[in-house]
């Protein structure tokens, strides 16, 4: 359990980093490749206000500044009109490529222009990229179209490296925080594995000093009896209540050695389809008996390495479970199916009450019942569905609980198949 707390605390810290870079990271690069659009938008408007080229120097206003350079909102430099890359093309009524103005641009042909053109009509967009071309059209009065074409490779450029550079040093970062965090997630959670430890001892020497007053209690209920009859409801109830809280405190110990890993297993290859029948077969009556469905389909020839007492002790804990919370008239199905890496365990049983969703992750843990009175007619303990969590666990299985619909309960048992043969 420490092991897993570790491992969770690790992931989720991990995780949380990982959100928070991505979300930075991810922000910033979004922002900067905005820009990159945005000023590259803003060349273009001015471009096609003037038919595909900066206006003139010498049209100035009294301070010197051309207009365009009064418009920009980002953009302010004198050497803009110097500095852009571009080309346009004016298409015809039909679509074909007509005039091209190349002045401005070397690395694209007066053919590749009239390639991009034509490709930019099929296209129906207004603004886009073709390749590391952003582009703009505008019709013009006389039916023709033209589009210019903006040189956004130096841009697109910068924010490639910017964001390649983000993301190595964000992974860099990662990888530190991940190694502090695993080497100090030992320290935090170490309160919780002393507290945890201190707990399993207690229930374990408590249970063993318990059992001692308990069996001298039960012998001398014996004796008693001998004295003053067998059929005295007092002493059958003393009896009665003896037997209960041994079973609990045996139940205890059990669990508190199998989270332990004290409790030796005898790991070996068991026929799982047998096993299971065998449960069945126990159970069957006492479902019967209480006018209860029970419905098998088990698949034969399946193979677990594991703890034989132990898988039958789960099956048995479950089942019994199943039969003591389903309700005269209802049914239990009993379902064994084997994947390439795990043996599989359905049971479900039909319940009097509506199970919430909100308890069902608290069944595997000790002394939960759903019922919050805690007044059960069942006699149980509250410890079964633990028992049966540990069971799974320790022998490298998982176990998890559900409802496949309204009033039942369904647990599903994972186990390692035995994929080394016999």
């Amino acid at each position: 359990m420490i092991d897993r707390l570790r491992i969770r605390f690790f992931v989720t810290a991990i995780l949380s980093v990982l959100a928070v870079l991505a979300v930075l990271i991810g922000g910033i690069n979004i922002f900067n490749y905005r820009n990159v659009v945005s000023d590259a938008d803003e060349v273009l408007q001015i471009l096609t206000d003037n038919g595909g080229h900066f206006p003139e120097s010498q049209d100035r206003d009294h301070n010197g500044i051309p207009p365009y350079e009064r418009r920009m909102r980002r953009i302010d430099s004198p050497e803009l009109a110097f500095e852009s890359r571009y080309f346009s093309v004016i298409t015809g009524i039909d679509g074909s490529a007509g005039i091209t103005d190349m002045r401005r641009i070397s690395a694209v042909s007066e053919d590749e222009a009239k390639e991009y053109a034509a490709r930019v009509m099929s296209g129906g967009r207004n603004h886009g990229f073709i390749g590391e071309y952003r582009y703009a059209v505008r019709g013009m009065d006389d039916g023709s179209t033209l589009v210019v074409f903006l040189d956004c490779g130096p841009g697109l450029m910068n924010f490639r490296s910017f964001l390649k550079i983000s993301l190595i040093i964000s992974i860099i970062g990662l990888l530190l925080v991940g190694m502090i965090i695993f080497f100090i997630s030992g320290k935090v959670i170490r309160p919780v594995a002393e507290s945890y430890e201190k707990q399993k001892r207690f229930i374990t020497d408590a249970g063993h000093e318990i059992k001692t007053p308990l069996a001298i209690i039960n012998a001398d209920t014996d004796v008693l009896e001998m004295d003053i009859g067998e059929g005295n409801e007092w002493i059958a109830d003393i009896k009665k209540q003896t037997r209960r809280l041994t079973e609990l405190t045996n139940d205890l110990i059990y669990l508190s050695k199998m989270e332990e890993g004290s409790f030796a297993l005898n790991m070996e290859d068991i026929d799982l389809s047998d096993v299971v029948e065998n449960q069945a077969g126990s159970f069957k009556a006492r479902a019967a008996t209480g006018e209860i469905g029970f419905g098998t389909d088990i698949r034969s020839d399946v193979h677990i390495r594991a703890d034989k007492k132990s898988v039958e002790g789960l099956i048995s804990i479950l089942l019994d479970n199943a039969v003591k919370y389903c309700p005269a008239g209802g049914n239990i199905d009993l379902k064994l199916s084997s994947g390439p890496k795990y043996a599989r365990i359905d049971i479900t049983n039909d319940t009097e009450e509506d199970i919430p969703v909100d308890d069902l992750k608290h069944l595997g843990e000790r002394f939960y019942r759903t019922d919050k009175s805690r007044n059960s007619k069942t006699g149980g303990h509250g410890i079964g569905l633990s028992m049966a969590t540990a069971i799974a666990h320790a022998n490298g299985g998982r176990i998890s609980y559900g409802k496949r619909k309204q009033r039942s309960l369904s647990v599903t048992v994972s186990l390692p198949v035995n994929t080394k043969g016999n």
